[in-house]
């Protein structure tokens, strides 16, 4: 019954991170305006917005003018479900399960929108500074995964620093933008959120990630090195990896 309700929550999450990722991008508001069909503009009933039940149910379909839904509806609603459900198994009923369950709902809305339009808006990567270093004053806070105070001050330093430089030396070299400072913002929040050891070892495997997405279409020629790509993506990924095996990865570098 509980992983019901972690998965029913979960998705009732995922459909309000689709009004987001839709609506952020546009300057629209995500609160109170309601849902409503992208090609007719007819408001969707409560019935037809049932998450994840509703998708399948209407076969995909806007019920007055048969509009195609994205199929990314249904993938936020269900990933954001399964998370939910993830998150409730390894860590149970507790502060450590709240904050990773706030951390997903950003994360999964950042992806997407980031993925679609190159973009990591302020509303979403300032709010997500602000809890990453707040949640340090918590006095039973879990240790394993998170850092103290100071370790955290330095980690969100650190992540906005990084992406910085590298920005200002792309574009010293190459004589022309590379990552935006959105990318910077976002590894500044995840610095908040799990320290300045975590940086160095999450842009590793987020540009490994990334580097293995693109290597096909470099080597076939479909892209090159100067196409843009969304870095915060990849960023996240990196960052669920660090999550997963950060304790592992650190005692592989730190004990030898």
């Amino acid at each position: 019954m509980i992983f019901a309700f972690f998965f029913i929550l979960g998705s009732i999450w995922g459909s309000f991170s689709n009004v987001c990722i839709f609506r952020l991008p546009q300057d629209k508001g995500v609160v109170l305006d309601r849902s409503f069909c992208p090609k007719c503009k007819s408001v969707i009933r409560w019935f037809d917005n049932i998450p994840i039940v509703s998708f399948l149910f209407l076969k995909r379909k806007c019920r007055n003018c048969e509009y195609k839904i994205d199929f990314q509806y249904f993938i936020v609603e269900l990933l954001s479900a399964i998370t939910f459900c993830v998150i409730y198994y390894v860590y149970g009923l507790s502060v450590t399960t709240l904050l990773l369950i706030i951390l997903s709902i950003f994360f999964i809305i950042i992806f997407f929108i980031d993925l679609k339009h190159f973009i990591i808006p302020n509303e979403l990567s300032f709010p997500l500074m602000f809890i990453g270093f707040v949640k340090s004053f918590y006095p039973n806070l879990n240790l394993d995964i998170f850092p103290n105070l100071i370790n955290s001050l330095v980690g969100g330093i650190v992540g906005y620093v990084i992406i910085w430089i590298i920005i200002f030396l792309f574009e010293k070299i190459r004589k022309k933008e590379g990552m935006g400072l959105g990318d910077a913002k976002l590894l500044s929040a995840i610095g908040f959120w799990f320290g300045w050891v975590s940086v160095p070892i999450i842009i590793f495997f987020s540009s490994f990630i990334g580097l293995l997405y693109v290597l096909p279409s470099l080597i076939n020629k479909t892209k090159n090195l100067s196409t843009s790509i969304p870095f915060g993506p990849y960023l996240i990924i990196g960052t669920v990896v660090y999550i997963t095996f950060g304790n592992q990865i650190k005692l592989l570098l730190f004990n030898n």
